[in-house]
């Protein structure tokens, strides 16, 4: 098989319409990829918050487990719908949501297996949900999403229309200390390179200069704000520390980085 060039990485502009192309493709071709990689880590039906390993059935982020049941629960950015899994076990009603096509195909390939029930799967864009207004109790994203739309106050909006009055909103994503450091896990990941205010997107490009992958920027103040715009109210604000069981490198995660810099950051937030 022959492969183009590799793509051009740079730090320049990309709006609402670029992004999402760029992350549907993105995942679309990397989807069976990313399975392989990280299915073990993730399971088909645990809910993990991110690269450090913190689980949802401990840390109960969403509330009890046991108050679970019963509840309409939207995942947004769900990929293989592994949340939505642990979810219904607890006897919620989840929906899982994915730009992807591809990372859905991989929900429904897991839910095929003897034993499991198919999940109810919705291919959409996180920036224009396609549900009523007060449709659901819970909403969550577990690195699903956010990092890769260019209007993230509009998604932050969106999740506010569909919550009922006193519905959570819990989400994962890389803490945005992280943009100051190159994405390595090693040594050479430990040196801030550039600004935490830089808000310039991360893009990689092919050769005609079309978008293949973006990743956004916000501080936590950004995201503070957007939260409070929204018309939610952020309740907690959590940083997990790397766990000594750990010891696998993802990306520019590592037990090197983790020991030393936050990670992931996840905001905790309840509709006004």
């Amino acid at each position: 098989m022959i492969q183009g060039p590799e793509p051009e990485a740079t730090r320049r502009s990309a709006g609402i319409t670029e992004s999402s192309r760029a992350s549907r493709g993105w995942w679309d071709r990397n989807a069976d990829e990313y399975q392989i990689e990280h299915g073990d880590f993730l399971g088909d039906d645990r809910f993990v918050w991110g690269p450090e390993g913190l689980d949802e059935a401990e840390a109960a982020l969403l509330g009890p487990a046991a108050g679970l049941k019963g509840l309409d629960v939207l995942e947004i950015g769900a990929g293989a719908a592994q949340c939505s899994r642990w979810l219904a076990a607890q006897g919620a009603r989840p929906v899982a949501l994915d730009l992807s096509h591809r990372q859905l195909q991989h929900a429904r390939r897991i839910d095929q297996e003897p034993g499991r029930a198919p999940l109810p799967l919705v291919q959409a864009d996180a920036a224009f949900l396609p549900f009523a207004d007060a449709s659901f109790d819970l909403a969550c994203s577990a690195y699903g999403a956010l990092p890769f739309v260019a209007d993230t106050g509009r998604v932050q909006r969106e999740v506010r229309r569909v919550l009922r009055p006193g519905g959570r909103w819990v989400f994962s994503v890389t803490h945005p200390v992280r943009w100051a450091f190159p994405d390595e896990p090693g040594p050479e990941g430990l040196t801030a390179v550039s600004s935490y205010f830089d808000r310039t997107p991360y893009v990689e490009q092919d050769d005609r200069g079309l978008a293949v992958y973006v990743e956004h920027h916000r501080t936590l103040g950004d995201r503070v704000r957007e939260i409070a715009a929204a018309g939610l109210r952020l309740v907690d604000l959590v940083e997990p520390e790397w766990p000594q069981w750990n010891e696998q490198e993802w990306g520019g995660w590592s037990p090197l980085r983790g020991s030393l810099l936050p990670g992931t950051a996840i905001f905790v937030c309840v509709a006004e």
